[in-house]
């Protein structure tokens, strides 16, 4: 047999949830590691410290996942030398292809983060209003460190190269499985691509209209998920509640609108979308009836930013914008 197929997995700054679909694979991941050799997988697997990594030779990494954006200066640091060490790497899921839901805090400043984290929460009993300090000395003779909490959070590519991106939060497990099986067949496409089945949520989704025979009318109506439930049989954007399904990946397999809850972007842009976000705002505006029906939908949706950025701030033309702002 050809030698294995030396892999690590690399949790920056996220929840793990990533790790957990590659894990939900069950049997099939037994099949794979046949042809796969786990050589790291830290912080949340195997008993590893970031030492053993420094401490392997440059490119001994045939393919490295990063799930997480960089929040920190040890992510910052870790996924520096994972990119050392690793021949091919993939950005794996929404928080380090986009930013994830976590990056939305780069709408706040530091202050306010903090604030809400340690001071003002309902279950926080920190009188002293005491904040975790990067480098202290306790009781004079031990010195202790912690991360430092960088000013903005940055996606993977945004720190160092990376050859493939795969969207999901987390990417869907079937998908995963099929992802594995083009690795090691080595059909992937050039470096630079997004892993994909390139289809939009909508494509194989079961209420599209272009699917079920039905006429795609204008939107007449804004609604929330809280309004009341959604007719299971009808496309939910028809029914007026805001699903980003036609512009964003769909290896997911529609799970959200399988369960009645609209798209909100997790998957990332489907191929040749630069900013996500903006064209959500285009995709749906276009579907609006009428000036009342966009004014209903501002007044519904009250923080655009949040709502069209939820997965993808951070690399958004939005956030570059306020990047130059905040140096200026």
């Amino acid at each position: 047999m050809a030698d294995k197929v030396k892999t690590a997995f690399l949790l920056a700054g996220g929840c793990a949830g990533c790790e957990m679909s590659v894990v939900d694979l069950s049997e099939g991941l037994v099949d794979a590691l046949e042809a796969l050799e786990i050589v790291f997988w830290a912080p949340t697997v195997a008993d590893v410290k970031y030492s053993d990594l420094e401490a392997m030779p440059d490119k001994f990494i045939d393919l490295a996942f990063v799930d997480g954006m960089i929040r920190n200066s040890e992510n910052l640091h870790t996924v520096q030398v994972l990119r050392q060490k690793s021949k091919i790497l993939v950005a794996f899921g929404a928080c380090a292809t986009l930013g994830g839901i976590a990056a939305l805090g780069d709408l706040h400043t530091k202050e306010e983060l903090f604030s809400q984290a340690y001071k003002t929460s309902f279950s926080t009993d920190n009188p002293d209003g005491i904040y975790p300090t990067p480098d202290y000395m306790l009781d004079g003779k031990y010195h202790l460190t912690i991360p430092t909490f960088l000013d903005n959070c940055s996606t993977i590519d945004q720190v160092v190269d990376v050859e493939y991106y795969v969207g999901g939060c987390p990417p869907h497990p079937s998908f995963v499985g099929k992802l594995v099986g083009a690795i090691l067949a080595g059909d992937l496409p050039p470096a630079g691509s997004w892993l994909t089945g390139g289809k939009a949520v909508c494509d194989i989704c079961k209420r599209n209209p272009a699917i079920t025979g039905q006429e795609r009318l204008p939107v007449g109506e804004i609604k929330r998920t809280i309004d009341g439930q959604p007719d299971f049989e009808k496309c939910l954007l028809q029914q007026g509640y805001m699903c980003f399904g036609p512009v964003t990946q769909g290896d997911c397999g529609a799970s959200c609108l399988n369960v009645n809850i609209p798209c909100r972007g997790c998957g990332g842009p489907i191929p040749g979308i630069k900013d996500f976000g903006a064209r959500c705002v285009s995709t749906l505006a276009s579907s609006m009836a009428n000036d009342a029906t966009a004014a209903q939908f501002i007044e519904k949706y009250n923080n655009m930013a949040k709502m069209f950025y939820r997965y993808s701030h951070t690399a958004s033309n939005l956030n570059h914008k306020i990047a130059q702002r905040k140096e200026q």
